[in-house]
């Protein structure tokens, strides 16, 4: 782990700039979230739900922060799948970049259900009876994808597939130019409705409504899309090793992405809440404001609703417009990073190392076909932006709580007065346990349907991976088990707790009431977090893996 080593991703053009990290990672987060993340939390939390975001911003920063440090001492295209394997063998990163997998490369088909549901709102609104409808209200309310909707979708993964071609200097560049839109119109639409809206007593808590919003905070951070809005921050750590100057780079795009993407949610949450209407409001409460008129007619646009309501309707299109544009931009980068992480499988030896493979233009194009294959797939049986985005957030948040594991874990075997950080975490050893009890409250606030898809989903794998090893005469006591076994009680103590877990919040049977419940995960969450560090791999281990990695 050389902390001077620059170019540890051989056959990658470093041609990522700070500016263009910045705007992979903002343009990641706001994406579709911002669209419908409002009235989500509002409908979750009242006008409590700006507290879902301040604690959901701040929760990611802890994250970002974290894998900040980690990414400027591994420079690599992919770097997380890099992580697991430093500390915990090759068992734990095979199992953590399964889940790695299952987060990225369901984000891109999520964003583009998202575009084309805005596509076809806006289809309405025009009145062009010519287009055939791209989206249908199944019976259960979700909006699930026609067939015209499902072609189109599956034709707009692959020409982000093959934009990603050009290489990752033309895929800053398309980042760059989506981002200054991406940022203009959220402000815009935030400012305006704070303008013109400026019914403040809406900001007032309704003793009624109090309890079940104080738990809408909370729930809202998974079940309204908060935390999935959050989660783009990533995106310039998987470029890492494509980077100009990784070292400063990282910090800044990582930590500033967040922080921005954090203004504007707050901004955005502050606009909705005072542009809806007081007499509204008092008929229906915040949990029924979706069967309000006018956000009845048009609740997959609920912003631009709220603009037409108050008679701006030149930014009712302006939304519309860019309720295209967001996710579709959001849905291209993440195919550019999901192809990163797949690669780094490939050269990690954790799947075949033909999805390492570079084109020309230095850009893994197996990884990236198979990103787009396996994005259909998550269109067909999960055709619904809510549907995808419980599970993205959920899985996401534990395929990154394995940070904070890693750091404190290298901070042990490789101590900061031998190996200085180029960035680091202050304060890791409080801020480390901490930021992963964090994460598995958010993956337990996810509920129980939502981490029982999960968990069967990785026990399936995990099955097919043992069978397949035990099929070509492999043994299984190769495997990493000393430093791994903790995996098993820490995934099933999650449905665990969640089953028994308040019905209302989590969808459990009720023996673990609110708050009691928060305090008991967190205290699970801390024995798990010193089990699995005090598991890690010896510092032989360590640092043979290195060697042979180069890193």
């Amino acid at each position: 782990m050389s902390s001077n080593r620059t170019d540890s991703s051989p056959g990658l053009k470093r041609e990522a700039g700070v500016i263009g990290l910045l705007y992979a990672s903002l343009g990641a987060i706001i994406g579709s979230g911002w669209l419908k993340g409002p009235l989500n939390a509002a409908v979750h939390a009242g006008p409590l739900s700006l507290f879902s975001w301040i604690i959901g911003g701040v929760a990611i920063l802890l994250l970002a922060i974290v894998y900040a440090e980690l990414a400027t001492l591994f420079p690599r295209a992919g770097a997380v799948v890099h992580f697991p394997r430093l500390t915990h063998g090759s068992l734990l990163a095979r199992i953590w970049s399964w889940i790695l997998f299952l987060a990225y490369v369901s984000v891109a088909p999520a964003e583009v259900v998202a575009s084309l549901n805005y596509l076809d709102v806006l289809v309405k609104r025009l009145s062009l009876h010519w287009i055939p409808p791209f989206i249908y209200r199944s019976a259960g309310g979700a909006n699930l994808l026609t067939g015209t909707g499902m072609i189109i979708a599956i034709a707009m993964l692959a020409v982000f597939t093959l934009l990603n071609f050009l290489g990752i200097k033309w895929a800053m560049r398309i980042s760059n130019t989506a981002g200054w839109w991406k940022l203009a119109v959220p402000l815009l639409t935030a400012i305006m409705l704070l303008a013109v809206g400026h019914h403040w007593q809406n900001f007032h808590i309704n003793p009624a409504e109090s309890r079940s919003q104080v738990e809408g905070i909370f729930t809202s951070l998974s079940t309204a899309g908060v935390l999935f809005s959050f989660l783009g921050f990533r995106q310039a750590v998987e470029l890492a090793g494509e980077s100009t100057n990784p070292k400063r780079n990282i910090p800044i795009a990582v930590v500033g992405s967040v922080l921005i993407g954090l203004l504007i949610y707050l901004l955005l949450q502050a606009g909705f809440i005072a542009s809806v209407d007081p007499h509204t409001l008092a008929q229906t409460g915040w949990a029924k404001i979706t069967t309000a008129g006018y956000l009845a007619q048009f609740g997959a646009a609920p912003l631009a609703a709220a603009a037409q309501a108050l008679g701006l309707v030149w930014l009712t299109y302006i939304l519309y417009v860019d309720a295209v544009i967001s996710p579709g931009g959001t849905g291209f980068i993440y195919i550019t990073t999901s192809a990163r992480v797949i690669s780094a499988m490939g050269s990690d030896h954790l799947i075949h190392k033909v999805f390492s493979k570079l084109n020309r233009n230095g850009v893994p194009w197996v990884a990236c076909v198979l990103a787009f294959l396996v994005g259909i797939i998550f269109l067909l049986p999960l055709p619904s932006w809510s549907q995808l985005v419980g599970y993205i957030s959920s899985v996401s948040v534990l395929s990154y709580g394995i940070g904070p594991v890693v750091l404190l874990s290298l901070r042990k075997m490789r101590p900061e007065s031998e190996y200085p950080r180029p960035f680091r975490l202050p304060a890791a050893r409080i801020l480390a346990p901490i930021t992963f009890i964090i994460s598995n409250l958010m993956i337990y606030w996810s509920g129980l349907k939502t981490l029982e898809v999960l968990m069967i989903a990785l026990a399936v794998i995990f099955i097919a991976f043992i069978a397949w090893r035990l099929l070509n005469g492999r043994s299984l006591g190769e495997l990493a088990w000393r430093s791994t076994w903790w995996v098993a009680p820490y995934l099933l103590g999650l449905v665990l707790l969640d089953y028994i877990g308040p019905h209302h919040l989590v969808g459990g049977i009720n023996l673990m009431p609110f708050p009691y419940d928060t305090l008991v995960v967190a205290a699970f969450s801390l024995g798990i977090f010193y089990l699995a560090v005090h598991s890690s791999v010896s510092i032989e281990e360590l640092e043979t893996y290195i060697a042979t990695q180069e890193l």
